[in-house]
């Protein structure tokens, strides 16, 4: 795993995992060392949230840390819910089941939660030319870069019509008074 971009970066990061490790809403179950002697290294972290709206949960980290949830099976349609309603952001989102239903709720109640949606795949390294790609709300326009709607948001259509012989009457036949 390569170093995070800048001090700031790291600072940010380190905050959230040392709040995660005093919170009482939330642990670190994995990772959570951080290492600024030579670079700015966040080892991959995962954070268990006991709260669904804790801090990690509702906010883009751009780090190695993930932030999970454990939900009760009964309360899968408010688990979706809190998908959908948490976070400002809209870039992608991954569902992994074998339960085709589970997965058609899913897809409908998150149908606009994310750009990119990922069935039992990961939401991550799409590759431009390969897989159209782009976020809505917070996450951008949803233009979806490398793909044919996206050539849309770039272009201004003009209509451009000549006429070779010069116009003998200005008036339309059909408005004539017969």
């Amino acid at each position: 795993m390569g170093a995070v971009i800048d001090k700031s970066a790291f600072d940010t990061l380190k905050g959230y995992i040392d709040r995660a490790k005093t919170d009482t809403d939330a642990e670190v179950i994995c990772g959570g060392v951080c290492d600024d002697s030579v670079g700015y290294f966040i080892a991959p972290t995962i954070i268990q949230a006991h709260a669904p709206r804790y801090v990690t949960m509702e906010t883009e980290l751009f780090g190695p840390i993930l932030t999970v949830y454990v939900y009760q099976d009964a309360d899968y349609e408010q688990a979706l819910e809190l998908c959908d309603r948490t976070s400002p952001y809209a870039l992608t989102g991954a569902v992994f089941a074998r339960d085709r239903a589970a997965i058609n709720v899913a897809s409908s109640r998150l149908r606009h939660a994310a750009g990119n949606f990922y069935i039992n795949d990961k939401p991550t390294g799409a590759v431009v030319g390969q897989q159209p790609f782009g976020g809505s709300r917070a996450s951008g326009t949803n233009d979806k870069a490398g793909s044919a709607q996206n050539l849309l948001r770039w272009v201004s259509t003009r209509t451009t019509k000549e006429t070779f012989t010069p116009a003998r009457d200005y008036r339309y036949s059909h408005m004539q008074e017969r």
